[in-house]
């Protein structure tokens, strides 16, 4: 059998990002322990390979002091796979990471030195500042713009921080993690929420933004989002930028702290067995907060401190790159037939914009310019499941710095792109945003039917063009040696597209 590929010469595939070099973390959790492998380490981070051990290293740390010698066992045995993982992945560099119970335990040098002769690298193990820095750092990284507290909530701690201030030593840390308070509370979750309270009484930060937003991080929490998501017949089940009002996610963290365990919760089944006697817990820790805090919404995030870590590590140049424009690019550069056509189809919206007099705010321009970057990754699919297929990779893909109206946005635009503005796949993403981002999306879609019969995804052609806009008529203007594009497929892509921009008539005009 002929291979395009040899195991000797280079392992990757050719859809990876030519010259990149994977960087990992190791994070020694309190709960679980989790390696990432990064594609390369960049504004941008996607994930090439993540997978978790629940170790549960802090259960009895509270209580006896000490990493527990069967719980060692077991994650250094995990420990010891993930760096088999990271050498057949030739990853450049590794990060290990040590949270609360580690930091905590009076056997932790053993430990330590265990990690490092396994993983031939240094264990950094973070202060409560420190894992608080960088969990906020993390969060702020994919939630752009925020200005808010950030809540990381591990197995033996919570840490807070404020997005807004880089100063590391401006972070707290309190004995509330799940595993800790489970312990604490004799596996009781109708008493955690007095315990929370107690411990949580003397916080400056979680007072200090009366009425404002709190980011949630912490695979815990994830699960709780997650659950939420499923109860309340959310259309997106993406925990990544999240927002749900306080009020709302206070009630439901109170019902999920009466109920007797989530094993006959309605929909408790979906969260995983490793997390399902720990959301409980969990709920209760959000719940107190939010009340404490007196916010107004909560937003879940999937970063957190791994991501923060790499974050922190990056050039100010690289921090102020745009998440969502890099992770577009990269996509059109690995997806797409053609990555030049992409900032052709750019130049081209960009003029049909200006000449029908169309405003856009910059958060508008930026998605459309994210759209024109991945409007072509689904042509290798099938004819009949292209739209549906691109819906997905958009809707449910690992692109940072997008909230779900932003991802709905998108996934519109792909379907008309593909399907036609008859297509009804997406109407329940549709929900997520308003009358006027569909309304957007939709005419920027038509705009694509109407680029791509005139250049089959090659750039040279769109540049060529331009609109004509007089009284309700639209005109696309061809040079004279293209007339021969015009067509009555052409015509009829056109005159949808008008139709949808508001204008009677259309015309494809040659001059």
């Amino acid at each position: 059998m002929n291979k395009f590929w040899g195991v000797d010469a280079d392992p990757t595939a050719q859809g990876r990002i030519k010259g990149a070099k994977p960087v990992a973390v190791l994070d020694i959790g309190s709960n679980s322990v989790r390696l990432v492998v990064y594609e390369r380490h960049a504004r941008a981070l996607t994930p090439l390979y993540n997978e978790k051990s629940a170790c549960a290293l802090g259960r009895g740390v509270g209580q006896t002091g000490r990493l527990a010698e069967a719980n060692v066992a077991q994650a250094l045995n995990a420990i010891k796979r993930f760096a088999l993982v990271t050498s057949l992945m030739r990853v450049g560099k590794v990060y290990v990471l040590a949270t609360s119970a580690v930091r905590d335990a009076a056997n932790r040098a053993e430990f330590v030195a265990g990690v490092e002769a396994l993983m031939k690298t240094r264990v950094h193990v973070l202060s409560g500042q420190e894992e608080a820095y960088y969990a906020a750092l993390g969060a702020a990284a994919g939630v752009l713009d925020f200005s808010g507290i950030v809540g990381d909530l591990g197995g033996g701690s919570l840490e807070l921080f404020r997005a807004s201030t880089s100063d590391q030593a401006a972070g707290e840390s309190f004995e509330t993690g799940v595993i800790r308070l489970q312990d604490d509370c004799g596996g009781a979750p109708a008493q955690a929420g007095a315990i929370v309270r107690e411990r949580l009484a003397g916080s400056k930060l979680i007072r200090a933004v009366p009425g404002g937003a709190f980011i949630a991080v912490g695979g815990t929490w994830r699960s709780l989002a997650k659950l939420h998501q499923i109860v309340r017949g959310y259309p997106l089940h993406m925990v990544q930028h999240y927002v749900v009002t306080a009020k709302d996610m206070i009630r439901f963290c109170a019902d999920l702290v009466a109920a007797p365990g989530l094993k006959g919760y309605k929909h408790g089944d979906a969260v995983s067995t490793s997390r399902r006697e720990l959301v409980p817990f969990g709920a209760a820790v959000l719940g107190e907060a939010l009340k404490a805090g007196n916010f107004g919404s909560v937003v879940f995030s999937a970063l957190g401190v791994r991501e923060g870590y790499l974050y922190g590590m990056l050039d100010t140049r690289e921090q102020a790159i745009d998440p969502l424009m890099q992770g577009a690019e990269e996509l059109s550069v690995l997806r797409s037939r053609s990555p030049a056509h992409a900032h052709d189809l750019v130049e081209f919206t960009t003029r049909f914009f200006e000449a029908a007099g169309l405003a856009e705010s910059p958060a508008e321009r930026r998605l459309r310019v994210v759209a024109c970057l991945i409007s072509d990754i689904g042509w290798r699919v099938h004819p009949d499941y292209r739209g549906a297929q691109s819906i997905d990779s958009v809707a449910y893909g690992s692109l940072s710095g997008v909230d779900h109206p932003g991802r709905a946005f998108l996934a519109q635009v792909m379907a008309v792109r593909y399907d036609g503005l008859k297509n009804k796949v997406v109407m329940p993403l549709a929900e997520l945003g308003s009358p006027e981002i569909t309304a957007r999306a939709r005419l920027v879609g038509a705009l694509f039917r109407v680029a791509y019969p005139m250049t089959a995804a090659m750039p040279g052609i769109l540049p060529r063009t331009r609109f004509e806009v007089g009284e309700n008529r639209l005109a696309l203007v061809l040079p004279r040696d293209l007339a021969f594009l015009d067509g009555e497929h052409l015509r009829g892509r056109l005159e949808q597209m008008a139709g949808v921009a508001g204008f009677k008539h259309a015309a494809v005009r040659v001059g």
